[in-house]
């Protein structure tokens, strides 16, 4: 059982759903630190148009209609600072009655995804996992993904084809990095997708998952890695190339491109 936290002062207009309404939640795992981006703050505090890319990637969230309750799982040592930030930067009115909580992470990001479901309440029957390195997933997407976990499926994935020939290679143990490596397959490009967030889960399945997933080893990179190792089955729906993950310094131009684009035309 993962250690609980206690949750701060919810944030959000509005009054909260009923007690007995089932809610979606999501969890927001924003305790890495990012390093590909270059040293500085967490990519997940970098700033993007002035403002940091969580509070992006909480408010794109919390856009969807459905979406009632996001638990942000910070650093370790960030939990105050990722509270303060939040508060700075209220959810629009147009999110609706939408709670943010904050928890403190773990080492890994599967502990930290634990820790964000430990806080879960109790009306809570869907369960999204949203990378705050993708914060400008369009809300029509999170809503496509909640619409498929309710209508029966266990698991939910947004993805988009992958346009690049993809090589499987081989490296030999120890190699050198950047040394050549062999290639031993092509797989089939049109049966390969490139996964994106928010995944979308029954709450009893992803509880499941985390609950027989290893504590120490070799995790999945995704929730929905460690549902399928369960058997269970798991079904994509289109992503958006909106939804892109802001990993190098590349993708943070390209970032801040989209973000200038949606407030000249939209009002952003």
């Amino acid at each position: 059982m993962p250690e609980e936290e206690t949750p701060a002062v919810p944030a959000g207009p509005g009054s909260p759903a009923p007690a007995d309404a089932p809610r979606t939640a999501v969890v927001i795992p924003a305790a890495g630190r990012g390093v590909r981006l270059g040293r500085g703050a967490p990519k997940a505090l970098r700033p993007l148009g002035g403002i940091p890319m969580l509070v992006h990637a909480v408010r794109a969230v919390a856009r969807a209609r459905t979406v009632r309750l996001v638990v942000v799982v910070a650093p370790p040592d960030g939990a105050a600072a990722v509270r303060t930030i939040l508060d700075e930067h209220p959810l629009p009115d147009s999110a609706g009655a939408t709670d943010v909580v904050v928890v403190t992470g773990g080492a890994t990001r599967q502990e930290s995804v634990a820790r964000g479901l430990g806080v879960l309440t109790d009306d809570v029957d869907v369960v999204l996992v949203h990378d705050a390195a993708r914060p400008l997933v369009p809300a029509e997407t999170v809503e496509a993904v909640v619409a498929a976990v309710r209508d029966g499926a266990p698991a939910v994935v947004p993805a988009l084809p992958v346009t690049d020939t993809v090589k499987q290679v081989a490296s030999p143990p120890g190699g050198a990095a950047g040394a050549p490596e062999p290639v031993v397959a092509t797989p089939e490009r049109s049966l390969l997708r490139a996964v994106q967030t928010p995944q979308g889960f029954d709450r009893d399945t992803l509880l499941k998952a985390h609950a027989q997933a290893p504590a120490e080893g070799e995790g999945a990179t995704d929730d929905a890695g460690l549902v399928e190792r369960m058997g269970v089955p798991v079904v994509l729906v289109p992503g958006h190339e909106e939804a892109f993950k802001v990993t190098r310094p590349l993708d943070l131009v390209l970032a801040e491109a989209v973000l200038a684009r949606r407030r000249a035309t939209d009002g952003f």
